[in-house]
């Protein structure tokens, strides 16, 4: 059996171990456990979108709309893009590997900052093309570091807005800035999973470029974090039609499933959920601020515009491990080249309290 000579070179994801396991081997309840590790929605799914599912149910015989009609004309509406600017994905990892399909071969590379989201990396890997890694400023995008890095190979530039890990963003003039020097060869990615949870006035509106017709852009957006449908994994993509029917040709049939296609209708509906979720975030990220400073030696934090915060414990792994006999789970930072930072994300306030509390106990 012979297999693609650069298959076992390609790094596989690590995703968190299930709670109930992890529960399991230290001897715990897993109802007292905190899950802060995967930047998950604390307050669960949008009560419309519960009941949505509990009516569909009956109806999982059937095989799902395979073009997502009325999700993408509710989206376009939403908007103010056309139905054919929209592709729905199995999340939106899923549309970073139909990106990697379209438009990465040996030869080829992509551009992305030095700390941002992992699966970048294992795209390019995937289709034996290179990841070009491009040094951060403050552990935000350095964007005109990231235009330096481009060469004539190059396809596809993604800058992840909050950045994952970091919680970091560019100004929207920055990204103006940026798309301005873009050479016409490459396909800007902007990978915005959690744009509903940044602060009005620093949500830059990219979609405009679409709504205009430029070509080489892309907007990727989910609805597993402020919408709290991870479960489910479902996301989008917003571009040019052209760019849109490429994509189409790489997708498989039913690729986003009736489920999840019913609950993230119902999300949209559902702004007094999204409400209280921005609420829940600001106000977890204020107490982390305000009380970071007050253990140990005082740790070190980067402010964040998304559901979670960067800090410096250090020596991660072992942090990680301390608080996993607390009873509280976070992500160490390790794969990201941050060996003495662990990212944990903002939960319900009780959740948050008791994330301190381990800290505390431990540092």
């Amino acid at each position: 059996m012979t297999l693609n000579e650069w298959i076992s070179s390609v790094p596989v994801y690590e995703p968190g171990r299930p709670i109930e396991e992890v529960a399991r081997e230290l001897g715990f309840d897993d109802a007292a456990e905190i899950k802060v590790a995967s930047n998950e929605n604390e307050l669960g799914p949008s009560p419309k979108a519960l009941d949505a599912m509990a009516a569909a149910a009956k109806e999982m015989h059937r095989y799902p709309d395979g073009g997502g009609f009325y999700l993408k004309k509710k989206l376009a509406a939403t908007l103010g893009v056309k139905p054919q600017n929209l592709m729905l994905g199995n999340g939106s990892n899923e549309l970073i590997e139909f990106l990697g399909h379209v438009y990465l071969q040996p030869g080829t590379n992509l551009v992305m900052s030095e700390c941002a989201f992992v699966v970048y990396r294992l795209v390019a890997a995937l289709f034996n093309a290179e990841a070009i890694a491009a040094p951060m400023k403050n552990f935000t995008h350095d964007l005109d570091a990231m235009l330096a890095a481009i060469t004539p190979e190059t396809r596809l530039v993604i800058v992840c807005n909050p950045n994952n890990p970091t919680g970091t963003i560019n100004t929207p003039e920055e990204i103006d800035a940026f798309l301005e020097k873009l050479p016409d060869h490459v396909l800007a990615v902007f990978d915005e999973a959690y744009f509903e949870l940044m602060p009005a006035e620093a949500q830059a509106d990219l979609l405009k470029h679409v709504r205009a017709g430029r070509e080489n852009i892309i907007v990727l957006r989910t609805f597993s974090k402020a919408y709290g449908l991870a479960g489910l994994r479902i996301g989008y993509g917003v571009g040019h039609e052209k760019l849109i029917s490429a994509l189409n040709h790489v997708r498989q049939p039913f690729n986003v499933n009736a489920m999840a296609q019913t609950a993230a209708l119902a999300a949209l509906d559902d702004d007094h959920h999204l409400a209280k979720t921005r609420e829940m975030v600001f106000q977890g990220l204020e107490l982390f601020a305000e009380k970071f400073p007050m253990i140990g030696n005082g740790l070190e934090f980067v402010p964040s515009y998304a559901n979670f915060i960067l800090v410096k414990t250090g020596n991660g792994r072992e942090v990680f491990n301390d608080l996993q006999k607390r009873k509280v789970i976070v992500r160490p930072m390790n794969g990201y080249g941050l060996p003495d930072w662990i990212r944990i994300t903002v939960g319900t306030p009780e959740q948050n309290q008791k994330v301190l509390a381990a800290l505390e106990d431990i540092l």
